[in-house]
């Protein structure tokens, strides 16, 4: 018999510790020889890793007297990161400001307004299309977020630059991922936005065993931290692939190598993962199982892989997603 978990006092001390599950049928069905680990980040409350991260920021701020009692917080985010604030400063009392393009999914503005966030939404560039947020999206936004910085006197959350992004992973994540596992695990990867998710647990994953493979994820034809060139900048896969060159959160000393994902590649393994072994996620997650089967079908056959279902797959139901 189970020991239940113990009562929680606030829904922060429900974020994180998240369930690891094997995908044997993601591995069978493809007659390939391995083992694939799913972090199963869409339990967190807000339904995505960025729980971790969010609550990892403020706490750090708060400590550090750059987030001053009642004082407003403003975040640039594609949705889960601005999820993840809206419980945590509500929580701890801070209104909260997310500024977001218009090209992400309605399920994610709909999500942060029912938890309390004020919602800036900011119009694409010209030429964009919805669904598909590009560089040129991401700056527009990054300006409209400095103006309600100014504005409110707030603090800017900043998840491209704060170490606490990278630890909340590196404290958590990675080694609840080695601990569940067993220690067994023989690679790591992650389709990388900011890249706080993929330095934190290959940062951890490291320290536990030098000989862990870690391979970055990148958007196809927008894998610029691969340095090839953008010839994709729209493309499906929201929260990543932006197209930043300088990500400040980018350690390329933690990278085995680099790997591409199409968009259609994405969907088919997103699709698979909800009919076959019952996990609905987004694209991002199927982007990491994609990126997954091509290791297993190539340099990594037979090793055990370990990789994020970044978020809840309900925050996608308005695109073509699941059709």
């Amino acid at each position: 018999m189970s020991v239940p978990n113990p009562l929680a006092h606030s829904i922060l001390d429900l974020i994180g510790g998240t369930p690891l599950l094997e995908l044997h049928r993601c591995v069978a069905a493809r007659g390939l020889q391995g083992r694939l680990l799913a972090k199963l980040e869409l339990f967190n409350p807000a339904g995505s890793k960025k729980d971790r991260a969010a609550l990892e920021i403020i706490k750090q701020a708060k400590a550090e007297g750059l987030l001053v009692d009642g004082q407003t917080v403003v975040e640039l985010t594609s949705g889960n990161m601005g999820a993840g604030l809206a419980i945590v400063c509500r929580a701890l009392g801070h209104p909260f400001v997310a500024v977001i393009s218009q090209g992400n999914s309605v399920e994610r503005i709909r999500q942060m307004k029912a938890l309390g966030a004020e919602v800036v939404i900011v119009d694409q560039s010209p030429g964009s299309i919805p669904g598909q947020v590009s560089g040129a999206d991401l700056a527009l936004v990054e300006d409209r977020a400095k103006a309600v910085v100014a504005e409110h006197q707030a603090f800017r959350a900043d998840q491209f630059v704060r170490e606490a992004n990278c630890l909340a992973h590196e404290r958590t994540t990675g080694p609840e991922i080695w601990d569940q596992s067993g220690g067994e695990v023989d690679v790591f990867l992650d389709l990388v936005g900011t890249c706080g998710t993929y330095t934190g647990v290959a940062r951890a994953l490291r320290i536990k065993n030098q000989a862990i493979r870690t391979y970055l994820v990148e958007p196809a034809g927008a894998a610029v931290l691969a340095g090839l060139p953008v010839t994709q900048p729209r493309h499906k896969l929201q929260g990543a692939g932006y197209g930043r060159t300088n990500l400040a959160l980018f350690d390329p000393a933690l990278v085995t190598g680099y790997l591409q994902v199409t968009d259609s590649e994405a969907e088919e393994a997103a699709r698979f993962l909800a009919a076959e072994e019952g996990i609905l996620a987004g694209f991002s997650t199927g982007a990491n199982l994609a990126a997954a089967w091509q290791l297993l079908a190539g340099p990594e056959s037979g090793a055990t892989i370990a990789f994020l279902a970044c978020d809840s797959g309900l925050k996608y139901l308005s695109t073509d997603l699941f059709p």
